[in-house]
């Protein structure tokens, strides 16, 4: 089968189409012929030499996939060869076929596309299990969300309406502030020009927030702490502000508060599993019922590589397969994806268009475009310009 491999890491070219022998499912094993992949900052990451797989993973990026079962493990019970299914991998999404395991799948949602959804699976699973199992959100708390147009953004803010809860968001523009506004969020804070640590405590008479999910580690450690209300809860799932900064453990202290670390990608199948679990149960109703939705922006064709779109404000979160269309075979190497770009203003402003221009690429914020070299000190420099 066809696959996108990272022989050595770097820029676009590092993304290498080649033949790659079909993965071997175990006895609790599901294989799964590819209809779309999700695109994630891991994939860029990894891509960049930053994000090696987990021990035991596919070597190929790609965390969250759509397609139809092509095979089933002899113990998998539930599953049968030829259903719509989305899944959350380790790693191996960007390839014709990719084994999961059986607890990782879910069905495609009823009234939602095949190819839309594969833009489920990483995103709701990494905000169910963080604002809900994690930090258990209730109702009428209060929930900041930094980044709040990015993909987990957009998911965030609708999840935790739907439980009733209050949103703040953080981001970089007025057009994004108000695509949070659309989606719930109730509380807006454009952190070019406002402290949130001051804007949130007007906006909730001083206590503050009972849940922060934050993308940005060391740079807004203390600002998050000064921001959480008492017996407050903040949840740090990216770094891309920097890895190490000061905590006054005092602070924490008197607003008996929590700081919590987590990743995702790295968890064994069986807590993958609990999570995908309360996924189904407590997400895909909203879903089907259309009161939550995966955020696509655009589609743009794949055949040369997965960051090879025209510049947008936005990570892209899915590839469409468009089959074995002769024409479409004729244009492209692989079997001719389209890839759809998830939430229309992404946090921080960051589009991509690297495959096209070869070692650079587009990087836009606020309108404001400069044409970037791929030689990054750091990819929380890439993240934040």
């Amino acid at each position: 089968m066809k696959a996108i491999t990272i022989p050595v890491p770097g820029d676009a070219d590092a993304l290498v189409l080649d033949d790659v022998p079909v993965p071997e499912i175990g006895p609790t094993d599901v294989l799964v012929t590819v209809a779309a992949a999700g695109v994630n900052r891991a994939d860029l990451m990894q891509r960049q030499g930053f994000y090696d797989p987990p021990p035991g993973a596919s070597p190929y990026p790609g965390l969250e996939v759509s397609g139809t079962v092509a095979a089933v493990g002899e113990q998998v019970e539930g599953w049968s060869v030829g259903d719509q299914v989305c899944a959350l991998l380790s790693g191996g999404g960007y390839a014709e076929q990719v084994a999961v395991p059986a607890g990782q799948l879910l069905p495609v949602p009823a009234g939602v596309s095949l190819r839309d959804a594969a833009a489920l699976p990483e995103v709701v699973s990494t905000v169910w299990s963080n604002v809900f199992l994690t930090a258990s959100l209730q109702t009428g708390q209060t929930l900041l969300v930094h980044g709040g147009s990015s993909g987990i953004g957009t998911m965030a803010i609708q999840l935790a309406r739907e439980v009733g809860a209050h949103v703040a968001v953080t981001a970089g523009s007025a057009a994004k502030l108000e695509a949070c506004r659309e989606l719930g969020a109730e509380i807006l804070v454009n952190y070019r020009e406002q402290d949130f640590v001051e804007v949130l405590r007007e906006h909730t008479g001083g206590a503050g927030a009972d849940v922060i999910l934050d993308n940005m580690g060391a740079k807004y450690l203390a600002r998050n702490v000064d921001a959480l209300a008492t017996g407050g809860r903040l949840v740090v799932i990216g770094l891309q502000g920097g890895t190490r900064a000061e905590l006054d453990l005092g602070v924490l202290m008197r607003k008996r508060a929590a700081v919590i670390a987590t990743s995702l990608r790295a968890r064994p199948p069986a807590e993958k599993a609990t999570i995908v679990a309360a996924v189904r149960e407590h997400v895909w109703p909203l879903v089907e019922s259309g009161r939550v939705r995966p955020i696509v922006h655009g589609t743009y064709p794949a055949a040369t590589s997965p960051l090879d779109a025209p510049p947008v404000q936005a990570m892209a979160r899915v590839i469409e397969r468009l089959g074995s269309k002769p024409a479409v075979a004729a244009q492209a190497p692989w079997w001719g994806p389209y890839f759809l770009y998830g939430a229309p203003f992404a946090s921080g402003g960051l589009g991509r268009s690297d495959g096209a221009h070869g070692p650079d690429e587009w990087c836009e914020v606020d309108g404001l475009r400069r044409f970037m070299h791929m030689a990054y000190d750091t990819v929380e420099e890439l993240a934040r310009t």
